[in-house]
Parts: structure tokens; C-alpha cells; sequence
């Protein structure tokens, strides 16, 4: 009888020791299962959360590199990557929770929708951009031409006034000066004596010039001695810096048309010598000759 209770007490006993062990390794089960479940669960959202981190970096690289094309559109650019830089500070800081990534995921798909319209507006300035620097490097080189052009005929001009300039010159031809004796009757009588002398004649031709300013033109006429003396009204005239002492002045009309010019020097006592005659026109010499009085 003792045997029958003590073989049922342990038949009770090995039962609710099974149980024990059955609910043991139920429960170790489930807790493996949840601990393997929130294991995935916790990489899902690291990976969602670096994918995220991914994202943002990359749209900050976008917008480094449309800043650096240095547009009008620069201020613009520049608040909106400070707004992907402080979502990526606060996602970093975040535990990446399901809830934290939904929301940062839809502020970034807010930003990639704006960066997309910035970036359509950044290519347009480009090509703006572009355009205008093609117009300008066109506009610099017809202005480079134009300006060699002008330069040319600023060359050409200066030539042309040089030529014209030369060309207005008056030729002063066939200065001759010889010595007279004057008689009582008026008439002249050529000489080269010195003692005999009382008038040098001196003249010369004005040759025809198409292309000569027409009026009254003054010659300087200078006349000097064999002992450097200058003879007649030893008169100054001042050009500038230079000075002329001459001996008579004389005017002519001119008219386009070859002139002769002959101008009387009178005078006592002529040294015997070499004389001088040069003839200026204001302070240039444009003829000279020399005679002799014995």
C-alpha cells in the first residue's frame, strides 16, 4: 500500500518537473525568438538610418558643387545646404527609432524636391552664363578690330596730314642776289664792287602749289656781310624758343601760281667779301645762297 502512494507522489512529481521543463524551454525559445527579432528590428533601423545619412551627404555634395559654380543663385544655395547640415546633425543625435526616421526620410524627400528645382535653375544660369560669355569674348574681339582699325586710320590720317603738310609747302627756287650802283637817272647798273655798290637786289620764285593755303606769306629775308655783320633793319622775331635778327621782311600774295619775288636792300659802304643770303620762312630756312663783292 505504501508503495502504491510513494510511485503515484513521484509520478506527480516528475509530471510537474516536465511541466517545469516544457514551460523552461518555451519561454527560452520565445526569448531567443524576441532577442533575434529585435536584433533585426535594431539593424533594420541602423541601416535605414545610415541610408538616410547617405542620402543627406549626398545632396550636401550636390550643393557644395553648385555653390562653387559661384551663380546669383549662391545665397540660395548656400541656406538651403545649411538646412541638409542641421538635419544631418539631428540625425545623428537621433536613436533612429521608426518613428524618427519616417520623419526625417520625408523632410529629406522635402529637400531633394527643392534641391531638384535649384539645380533645374542652376543649368539655365549656366547656359545663360555661357551664352553671355561667348557674346562677350565675340563683343571683345570686333572691339579688339575695331580698335586696330582705328588705330590704322588714326595711322593712315596722321600719314595723310604729314603728306598734305609736305605737299602745302611752298618751293622757294633761284635765289640770286647781286650788287647795283644806282644813277642819278634812276637807272640800276649791276656791279661787284664793293665801293661802287649802293643797292643788293634779291630774288627769288614762289613756285605753283595746287594744294597751298592762297593770302599774303612773309619771307624773312636775311642778308649778312663778310665781317658777320647782318645788314638792313636788324630786326628780332621770336618763335617760341627761337630767335631770328633779319635783314627785311617781304609779302606776297599768293595765289596758287608760281611768283617772282624781288626785293631791294639798300646801303653805303659794303665790305668786300662773301656775303650770305638765307631766306626763312618764320624760323625755317627754306633757301640760302652766297655771292661775292670784290
Amino acid at each position: 500500500m505504501e508503495n502504491q502512494k510513494s510511485n503515484s507522489s513521484l509520478k506527480v512529481v516528475i509530471a510537474v518537473l516536465s511541466l517545469l521543463l516544457l514551460g523552461s524551454l518555451f519561454y527560452i525559445y520565445k526569448l531567443t525568438t524576441d532577442t533575434s527579432n529585435l536584433e533585426t528590428v535594431v539593424k533594420s533601423e541602423k541601416t535605414k538610418k545610415e541610408n538616410v545619412l547617405k542620402d543627406l551627404e549626398e545632396l550636401k555634395t550636390t550643393y557644395d558643387a553648385a555653390i562653387a559654380e559661384n551663380t546669383s543663385m549662391s545665397d540660395e544655395l548656400i541656406a538651403e545646404r545649411e538646412k541638409v547640415v542641421n538635419l544631418i546633425t539631428q540625425l545623428e543625435k537621433s536613436k533612429g527609432t521608426v518613428a524618427e526616421l519616417s520623419k526625417y526620410r520625408n523632410q529629406y524627400n522635402t529637400l531633394q524636391v527643392k534641391m531638384n528645382s535649384l539645380m533645374q535653375e542652376v543649368e539655365v544660369l549656366k547656359k545663360e552664363n555661357q551664352t553671355l560669355t561667348t557674346n562677350l569674348d565675340s563683343t571683345k574681339v570686333v572691339l579688339e578690330d575695331t580698335k586696330n582699325y582705328t588705330k590704322t586710320l588714326v595711322g593712315q590720317n596722321e600719314e595723310l596730314t604729314k603728306t598734305v603738310e609736305k605737299a602745302s609747302k611752298l618751293t622757294i627756287s633761284n635765289l640770286k642776289t647781286s650788287a647795283y650802283k644806282k644813277r642819278s637817272s634812276g637807272k640800276e647798273i649791276a656791279t661787284e664792287k664793293a665801293s661802287r655798290a649802293d643797292i643788293l637786289k634779291v630774288s627769288f620764285t614762289i613756285a605753283e602749289n595746287a594744294v597751298a593755303k592762297t593770302g599774303d606769306k612773309q619771307y624773312y629775308v636775311q642778308v649778312i656781310d663778310s665781317k658777320n655783320n647782318v645788314l638792313g633793319d636788324k630786326a628780332t622775331a621770336t618763335f617760341g624758343e627761337n630767335s631770328l635778327t633779319y635783314s627785311f621782311i617781304t609779302t606776297v600774295n599768293y595765289e596758287n601760281k608760281s611768283v617772282q619775288v624781288t626785293e631791294n636792300l639798300p646801303g653805303k659802304d659794303f665790305a668786300k667779301g662773301t656775303y650770305f643770303v638765307n631766306v626763312f620762312d618764320k624760323n625755317e630756312l627754306v633757301s640760302k645762297t652766297s655771292f661775292t663783292l670784290k
